[in-house]
């Protein structure tokens, strides 16, 4: 009784096949009793479906452990023989890795020194980087180096992938001496510190840009002003010398282990323009002969410092999803050794320890029940808000909540290993694909700095060779460095998103970062959830068919029993309809649920079974009598509901929930601009496409869990669209963060409005039009900064070169260019 959507994980019917039999999808490389590994050719080199391959297979009963060795497509697996046979296991596994299909492996690089040894796999957080130039450094210094076989650096997510031979701590080394500091990211716990670590960095990012700021306008003022007298020129140097060398420090020292590596980025050009504004002025100051640029070196560093602010702050909105997860692991476990407890922290657990959960405390890791009995929520897995119930011998996932029973757990995983570890590494890989139009920018600035500095020494030679005196060289020199600054470069996509983000949020759109602002102009398909997103989410039980000689009072008063913990969207249909009717509150005992499936419990000495067909048909309950009238049901678009009593069929109840006002409107906007709408729902085909003929949509994929709807949105962008997802709940979280673009109901659950880029408030679908639209505009005002900052450049340089530009009306024109480019970005607030 789910609609959550994703990959049919249920337990095929095996047939009775020997061991040789030949899988089309994997091969068998060593099996025992209780332990098997194989082999899926289909998914080496490919982490992300070998972790999703690994939290599929934990779901079924009799499957203690999963470990996978993503290079070599292998698979380990312990198991319970008497729970599940070696033949259906290899049946189950097989339908997976099918389900999950195929991906081309990321190519090799070429040229690579090796070395000897195993290859392995390092996540590291990278601290430092100020644009990405800063990651396309870092990758190709990395991958010169013996060793390291594969590097990808991703800017947005602060994180670096290195496939090497070498150990951890020698390729942090090597990052170290490029300028940066790298932190082991491996575990969630490791993440949790790197979490913290970018908290404090932001905090710092604040309190440097307001400092500059508070400190460089007074100069600023000064330098416009103009006004006689040594004691205002002492004023502006004992302004501007903290701003230069406190605030402005980290420009300096970047570009001095840059310049020893040989190197050179956007960090450069700034310290060279305000070390020569800075250093020429001081000496004009002490020796009274020259021009003073105090205010041109103070608004260099408050213009990029409040620039890479605002870019921390974005950044950091875009990491609210991986943080939520990571705080669903507890920090400490209660140990148990030798009849006596111990708080530990959870890093140091091991395989085998055995662990306390209180109730309500987060189980600290993936293990298996040894005592006690308890309901577990298992929705950030699953998607369902039915707690599951637990006796010995039944596996329990990290970072869910314990029901009201206590329980002695033994750890079977930790660490990178555990399904919550998984499912934070496949948010992040969907997250890290996204690229914003920035990276096109530092590109440019890739070459862009050291061809400014071969300019301006070339403009300094030239005028020495030309007979000019050295001091009007170096002015026009420094008029170069001051006029080429990239502060306009800099503020080019941050102001503009961070105004289309606030003229968003005033339509009800709160977008979580600039680069799904960017990415929403160019959605080529848009994937719809159904209940709760295209429908209001509010059920009805509207038909109520009987089959056991009882009234509908004393039926719903069973059903409402069977239902009253569950918080299931159709349970909750239920129970309102009994107390719609009066009927007698009961109480329930022996409650269990089975995810995707249905429920069962005990009321008034009767077995009670509610669910969808499959869970009723598992449990010998005859269905023939209600195949007639359901199929009348689904062709009005309601979802049936199973009710058994003592093993035979009692009721069917109809369930419908109305599509919300506009969303017919919101489909046909989409269409109108010839983006493809489709419909993915976990409720049957009949009541599916009931809903899709009402609001005009063609393409529908009904009965699908949650890795079925990561595998359609995969499917698409493989097949070339630019995918967008809309979605209110847990089991939309994976297809929500493997979307282009993902968009969640404002009153959905914490875990999708977590995951999502943008979040719609009031339910109203009608808004991703607008959200796309705004999109447009918002990145034809960014073309037009970065068009104003370059076009600026191409004609000023020339000018300072030939000696047209003093560095002071350089200094202003570097300015006047920033400020053009905030206030074009501010004509968003018009839209």
């Amino acid at each position: 009784m789910s609609d959550s959507a994703g990959l049919d994980t249920s337990t095929p019917r095996a047939p009775a096949a020997p061991f040789a039999h030949a899988w089309p999808n994997l091969e068998v490389v060593h099996a025992l009793r209780r332990r098997i590994r194989i082999q899926a050719p289909a998914l080496r080199k490919d982490p992300e479906r070998c972790y999703l391959l690994q939290i599929l297979l934990l779901k079924h009963a009799g499957i203690r452990s999963v470990r996978v060795v993503a290079d070599l497509g292998s698979v380990a697996i312990r198991f319970n023989p008497e729970q599940l046979p070696r033949a259906n296991l290899l049946q189950v596994a097989d339908h997976l890795i099918a389900s999950l299909g195929r991906r081309r492996p990321a190519p090799e690089t070429p040229g690579i020194p090796v070395g000897n040894g195993p290859v392995r796999e390092w996540q590291f957080a990278i601290e430092g980087m100020t644009c990405v130039s800063c990651a396309l450094l870092i990758e190709m210094m990395l991958k010169r180096q013996p060793g390291i076989r594969d590097v990808s650096v991703n800017f947005a997510t602060e994180t670096a992938t290195v496939r090497a031979v070498l150990g951890r701590d020698a390729v942090m080394a090597a990052i170290a001496r490029l300028g940066y500091r790298a932190h082991a990211a491996d575990s969630i716990v490791q993440r949790k510190l790197m979490a913290a670590r970018e908290a404090e960095r932001l905090r710092k990012a604040r309190r440097q840009a307001l400092v500059s700021v508070l400190l460089s306008a007074p100069v600023i003022v000064l330098g416009m002003v103009m006004p006689h007298g040594r004691v205002w020129a002492w004023l502006s140097a004992i302004l501007t010398t903290p701003v230069v060398l406190g605030s402005g420090r980290s420009f300096f020292s970047k570009a001095w282990k840059l310049a020893g590596q040989g190197t050179a980025n956007m960090d450069s050009l700034v310290a060279l323009g305000v070390g020569a504004a800075y250093g020429s002025s001081v000496v004009a100051l002490l020796t009274r002969r020259g021009e003073l640029y105090f205010e041109a070196a103070a608004a260099i560093v408050s213009f990029v410092l409040y620039g890479r602010y605002v870019e921390e702050t974005s950044r950091g909105r875009a990491h609210e999803a991986i943080r939520r997860l990571l705080d669903l692991q507890p920090a400490t476990a209660t140990l148990l050794k030798d009849g006596e407890e111990f708080e530990v922290p959870v890093e140091s657990l091991q395989v085998g320890d055995v662990v306390r959960v209180r109730p309500g405390d987060r189980l600290p890791t993936d293990g298996e029940v040894l005592s006690g009995i308890s309901g577990i929520d298992e929705s950030m897995v699953t998607g369902e808000s039915v707690p599951a119930i637990k006796r010995p011998g039944d596996r329990v996932i990290g970072g869910c909540v314990n029901g009201s029973g206590a329980l002695q757990v033994r750890v079977t995983a930790v660490g990178e290993d555990t399904v919550l570890a998984g499912i934070i590494h496949m948010v992040e890989q969907a997250q890290s694909s996204k690229l914003p139009i920035q990276k096109t920018v530092d590109r440019v600035s890739a070459v862009f700095v050291p061809t400014v500095l071969v300019i301006s020494a070339g403009t300094f030679l030239g005028w020495v060779w030309l007979g000019a005196p050295a001091a009007r060289a170096f002015a026009n020199a420094i008029a170069v460095l001051l006029i080429a600054c990239p502060c306009a470069l800099g503020l080019a996509t941050p102001a503009a998103i961070m105004v289309g983000t606030g003229q968003a949020a005033r339509k009800g759109i709160y977008i979580r970062n600039g680069e799904s602002l960017e990415m929403a102009s160019k959605l080529t398909a848009i994937v719809f959830d159904k209940t709760g997103t295209i429908t209001e989410g509010k059920p009805e039980v509207t038909d109520l068919i009987r089959f056991a000689r009882l009234g509908e009072t004393r039926l719903l008063s069973l059903a409402a029993a069977a239902e009253i913990d569950s918080e299931h969207f159709l349970a909750r249909a239920i129970v309102r309809k009994a107390r719609d009717v009066g009927a007698e509150p009961m109480v329930s005992h022996a409650f269990d649920s089975v995810p995707g499936r249905g429920i069962r419990a005990r009321v008034d000495r009767r077995e009670v079974l509610i669910g969808n067909a499959e869970w009723l048909e598992e449990s010998g309950v005859g269905l023939t009598a209600a195949v007639e009238p359901v199929a009348n049901l689904a062709g009005q678009g309601k979802t049936p509901v199973f009710m058994a009593l003592d093993g035979k069929l009692a009721a069917v109840f109809g369930i419908a929930d109305r599509p919300r006002e506009h969303a017919r409107a919101a489909v046909q906007r989409l269409q109108d601009l010839n983006v493809r709408t489709l419909m993915v729902t976990g409720d049957v085909e009949a009541a599916a496409q009931h809903i899709a003929q009402q609001v005009g949509i063609a393409e529908v994929t009904a009965r699908a869990r949650p890795e079925r709807k990561l595998e359609i949105i995969r499917a698409l962008q493989e097949q070339g669209e630019r995918v967008g997802m809309i979605g209110d709940g847990v089991n939309d979280a994976p297809a929500l963060a493997a979307a282009d673009v993902s968009f969640a109901i404002g009153s959905g659950t914490d875990v999708a409005i977590q995951t999502a880029d943008m979040i719609i408030s009031q339910g109203d679908i009608s808004r991703v039009a607008d959200g796309m639209a705004l999109s447009q505009f918002t990145l034809r005002v960014v073309h037009q900064n970065l068009a104003w900052a370059f076009g600026y450049n191409t004609i000023a340089i020339p000018l300072a070169v030939m000696g047209r530009l003093s560095p002071m009306i350089a200094a202003g024109a570097m300015a006047f260019s920033s400020v053009s480019v905030v206030l074009n970005s501010l004509r968003l607030q018009r839209r």
